[in-house]
Formats: C-alpha cells, sequence, structure tokens
C-alpha cells in the first residue's frame, strides 16, 4: 500500500487504475484492495476523468506534524531569532531516505525568499543543507549512494572517487557546518550545522540560505558559527523532552 502512495505521489497528475495496474504489475483484486483501504483512510481520493490523487487525510497529517514533530517544536524560536539577525531564509530540514526534505522555512526579508519549500525534497549531496547530513550519514549508506550516483557526487564538488568523497565530507565533519555557493541556484549561498538526536544520530540540519554568492570567507565563518550555536541549543531542547512541552506550550 505503501508503494501505492509512492506511485500517486510521483505523478504530476491524477492516475488512473488501469494506469496503476500497469505501474505496480499487481494483480486487479489486490489493487482494488489496496486503494479502497487508502480511500477509505482519506490518504487518496479519486474523482472521474482524473484518475486517483493524494487525499485530505495527507494536508491533516501535515498540520499534525507541524504541531507534534520535536524538532520543529523545538527549533521554530530559534528559526525566528536566526532570521531576525541574518538577512536571509532559515531552513529546517530531515534526512528522509536517500534525500533530504524541508520541513519548516522562516524568512526575513520580503524581497527573498527560498524556492526550497517546505515538503520539497532534494539529494543528500546537493547544496549545504543536505552535504552537511551526508557528512554525518553511515559509511555504508555513503558508499551505495555513491556506486549509484558517483557523477553527481563530482557535480556536488565533493570528489570523484569514492575516497576523495570520504576526504571531503571528514573535511566538512572537523569543521562541523558545510556552505556551498549556486549549488542548487544561481546567486544563492547555503550555510548549514547539523542535527542530532539524543543517542548522536544525525537527523537533519540547520541552514541559513542569503541571496549572495560573494561573501567573504570571514563573513560566511560568522555567519556559520552563529548557526552552529543554534543547532547545539535544538540538539540540546530535542534531548530533553520537558525542554520541548515547554515550547510547545
Amino acid at each position: 500500500m505503501i508503494a501505492v502512495l509512492d506511485v500517486i505521489e510521483a505523478s504530476n497528475v491524477g492516475l488512473t487504475f488501469e494506469e496503476m495496474l500497469e505501474a505496480m504489475k499487481l494483480s486487479r483484486s489486490t489493487l482494488y484492495r489496496y486503494l479502497k483501504v487508502l480511500s477509505e483512510a482519506g490518504l487518496i481520493v479519486s474523482l472521474p476523468n482524473f484518475g486517483y490523487t493524494l487525499g485530505p487525510r495527507v494536508a491533516e497529517l501535515d498540520l499534525k506534524m507541524r504541531t507534534q514533530d520535536p524538532l520543529i517544536a523545538a527549533s521554530l524560536p530559534v528559526m525566528a531569532e536566526l532570521a531576525r539577525t541574518v538577512p536571509g531564509v532559515v531552513l529546517l530540514c530531515r534526512k528522509y531516505r536517500d534525500k533530504v526534505l524541508c520541513v519548516q522555512q522562516e524568512g526575513s526579508s520580503p524581497a527573498f525568499r527560498s524556492g526550497y519549500e517546505r515538503g520539497q525534497d532534494r539529494p543528500l549531496f546537493k547544496g549545504a543543507a543536505s552535504r552537511i547530513i551526508l557528512a554525518y550519514t553511515e559509511a555504508r549508506a555513503t558508499a551505495r549512494l555513491y556506486a549509484e550516483r558517483s557523477a553527481e557526487f563530482a557535480e556536488a564538488d565533493l570528489g570523484n572517487t569514492l575516497e576523495e568523497v570520504k576526504a571531503r565530507l571528514a573535511q566538512i565533519r572537523q569543521a562541523g557546518w558545510d556552505y556551498s555557493t549556486a549549488q542548487v541556484t544561481a546567486g544563492v549561498t547555503g550555510i548549514a550545522a547539523p542535527l542530532f538526536d539524543s543517542k548522536g544520530t544525525i537527523t537533519g540540519s540547520l541552514s541559513v540560505t542569503l541571496a549572495s554568492a560573494a561573501l567573504s570567507q570571514s563573513e560566511i565563518e560568522g555567519i556559520a558559527a552563529r548557526v552552529k550555536l543554534c543547532a547545539g541549543i535544538v540538539c540540546q531542547a530535542i534531548s530533553r523532552p520537558g525542554v520541548v512541552d515547554t515550547l510547545r506550550g
């Protein structure tokens, strides 16, 4: 059933029963049963002439996530403060499968808005918000991803061999932050720090996107120090459930 949702999500338009039957390679009875369960749960809907699309339950779950996710709750006040002091857009991202998903955005300038909207995903190796997560991802997962998409690692300036990639990621870990310029959007610089859960496992990133590709190294390092400090505050908060409950408060 999850695979059915994946197929519908990947489509830009609704899918008919016959189109899904062809894509899924399931028996008619099995697909019918899955669609019935998903429809009753509100996760998908069907309209004449359009086919099956994601349903209203998805929007409901999105609202619940924004109010119940401890990472978002802990990050909101920190992101608001960071956005007040840095002239850019603050992004909160989570690791999701082999990609990174934006789960919250806080902007400080009406003249600039990041194209990395909430709910949008990106590969693990593209942009500072993603690469900082990749740097702390398990070595086996990184090696598998490199074997599948080595050319994209090279395009992201992470190395032309797996050994070069490992060395570059080690440099990022040593610094504790990462930045990229015009890697995702022309004329834009991203500066990111990692977020860890109470067990020290990488769970996401906190980053700032600035509408400039000409920042000096001292300016980048100054903003990076601020982002690292804010990321540390979030990590402490999600390691202490009582603090998050207070923030939800």
